[in-house]
């Protein structure tokens, strides 16, 4: 079976994409792994082919909270063409898969001798920073149901496929809430039919009516997505 390719590297020059996968490595993201850890340094970049990664805010003594999501159409560690090393996040490996990784280092070094790469990591890094602003938004002011179908939509289009592993814990940590909350949520999803829940996989039967579920906020995700996959202008 062919690996399914990131959006992002497809989009470079086929020259510029060798070097740039020559100075890579396979990384396999296993579920729950922390690849960067809030305040320290960025020691990698993440280039995810399968999977998700999300990436979590904690403050203070409240729930941690979801501020992005990383699937194969963009990656972990854009900021770098800042010439940044520290983030303010964590980054959770929410969707277990395949990945390339490459060293903070080395992919700034490349940034600075390909304007190419640098033009399509500034352009991830600007879609970034306008789902984090979305995502502060739709913690404020939509409800739990609509946020947890958005949620859902969103791992189930990062994941490709209709049935893919979560567990209530981390759903609630995702959206900042408590547990008790995303269960209520979760149970009238699945009495309606939208969704189907068992030992840690949730299966998405009802796409469309999830869809009509979730706040606005997920087609404005989405709409973000297409444009940083369709490459710059």
């Amino acid at each position: 079976m062919v690996q399914a390719e990131n959006l992002l590297i497809q989009q470079l020059p086929k020259a510029t994409r060798k070097r740039l996968l020559d100075q890579c490595e396979p990384f396999e993201l296993v579920l729950s792994a922390e690849l960067s850890v809030r305040g320290k340094p960025l020691s990698h970049a993440y280039f995810p082919q399968s999977g998700f990664i999300s990436l979590v805010i904690d403050v203070d003594t409240y729930p941690a909270l979801e501020v992005g999501m990383v699937g194969r159409e963009s990656m972990v560690g854009s900021e770098l063409v800042l010439g940044l090393a520290k983030t303010p996040w964590r980054a959770l490996v929410q969707g277990a898969g395949h990945s390339y990784r490459i060293d903070a280092k080395t992919l700034r070094r490349e940034c600075l001798v390909s304007p190419k790469l640098r033009q399509v990591m500034q352009t991830s890094l600007l879609v970034r920073l306008h789902q984090q602003t979305l995502a502060s938004a739709c913690e404020r002011f939509h409800a739990i149901s609509q946020r947890l179908a958005r949620w859902l939509l969103m791992s189930q289009d990062r994941a490709e496929a209709d049935t893919f592993r979560v567990t209530q814990e981390s759903m609630a940590l995702m959206l900042g809430v408590r547990r008790v909350g995303v269960t209520v949520a979760a149970n009238e999803f699945k009495k309606s039919g939208l969704i189907k829940y068992h030992r840690g996989a949730i299966t998405v039967q009802n796409r469309s009516a999830l869809e009509a579920q979730a706040c606005s906020c997920y087609a404005t995700d989405r709409q973000l997505y297409a444009e940083l996959t369709e490459g710059p202008a």
